[in-house]
């Protein structure tokens, strides 16, 4: 199954862009799409001293344009974005088909001095943990948001399910690339699993600090070595991935094995 992930800042409210990129993956045989954190909203930052009726107006119009482009190219979307519920305000991954649309909450949010999400949005706080798992032409995929790859939990439910792609969508900034490509590895690793990235580009500055996002989208292997690595500017990265590499990789290493042995006892 090909699948593309497509390197970006924020989105303009035009669907031009998107729709150039959809193009292309149409003529490449792509089933499936992911989007980078804050690609359909505005950077987190600039999201504090927003009205919220403009983050609205901002996430209903995206959500229409990737439902109407979902359908017109036959494909699976799946990216990060803003939804509201009467008055509250909750930060989620949504997934948009020819036919249909999801939205699961982020379960895990950032929660520090300079940027704390967890107290901007509504999200509840619970001690279930699953993370939004579905099957293309029999391959099992999970998404979840950036700031989760780092929670034990719900990469157990991810080995558990025998998850063969988890589709990673994220904001790094500052001089984070080395810890992440080393934990995103490890965890394509521990769980027998292709990981693939997107990742934000563009900076955003305050008074105090510049924060820039470096790019470096990739397509992870299930043994942990990383593929298709984009650089800083806008880019898209197409990958082919073929399920019997997870499978193969699951079966000679056997860590959800010892799990599940473990469970029945």
């Amino acid at each position: 199954m090909n699948v593309a992930a497509l390197q970006l800042s924020t989105l303009p409210m035009s669907k031009a862009k998107l729709d150039y990129y959809l193009n292309i993956c149409k003529k490449r045989d792509v089933s499936l799409v992911l989007l980078g954190e804050y690609n359909l909203n505005s950077f987190f930052k600039e999201l504090e001293s927003m009205p919220k009726l403009m983050i609205k107006k901002q996430s209903t119009h995206k959500i229409n344009i990737l439902k109407e482009l979902a359908k017109e190219y036959n494909l699976i979307i799946v990216a990060p974005i803003i939804i509201f519920k009467k008055d509250k305000m909750y930060k989620t991954i949504a997934r948009f088909t020819p036919k249909t649309t999801h939205f699961q909450n982020q379960q895990y949010l950032i929660n520090y001095k300079h940027w704390n999400e967890e107290k901007f949005f509504d999200n509840e706080i619970s001690n279930e943990y699953s993370p939004m798992i579905f099957t293309i032409n029999g391959m099992k995929i999970a998404a979840m948001n950036g700031f989760e790859l780092h929670f034990d939990n719900i990469w157990l439910e991810i080995l558990k399910k025998k998850v063969d792609l988890v589709l990673l969508p994220t904001v790094s900034t500052f001089g984070s690339k080395q810890r992440w490509s080393e934990l995103i590895k490890a965890r394509a690793f521990l769980n027998g699993a292709f990981i693939l990235r997107a990742n934000r580009i563009g900076e955003y500055t305050d008074k105090e600090i510049s924060w820039k996002f470096y790019g470096e989208s990739y397509l992870v292997y299930p043994n942990g070595e990383i593929h298709n690595i984009l650089g800083s500017k806008e880019e898209m990265l197409i990958a082919y991935i073929d399920k019997n590499i997870s499978k193969d990789v699951k079966r000679d290493w056997g860590f959800g094995a010892q799990i599940i042995k473990r469970e029945k006892l």
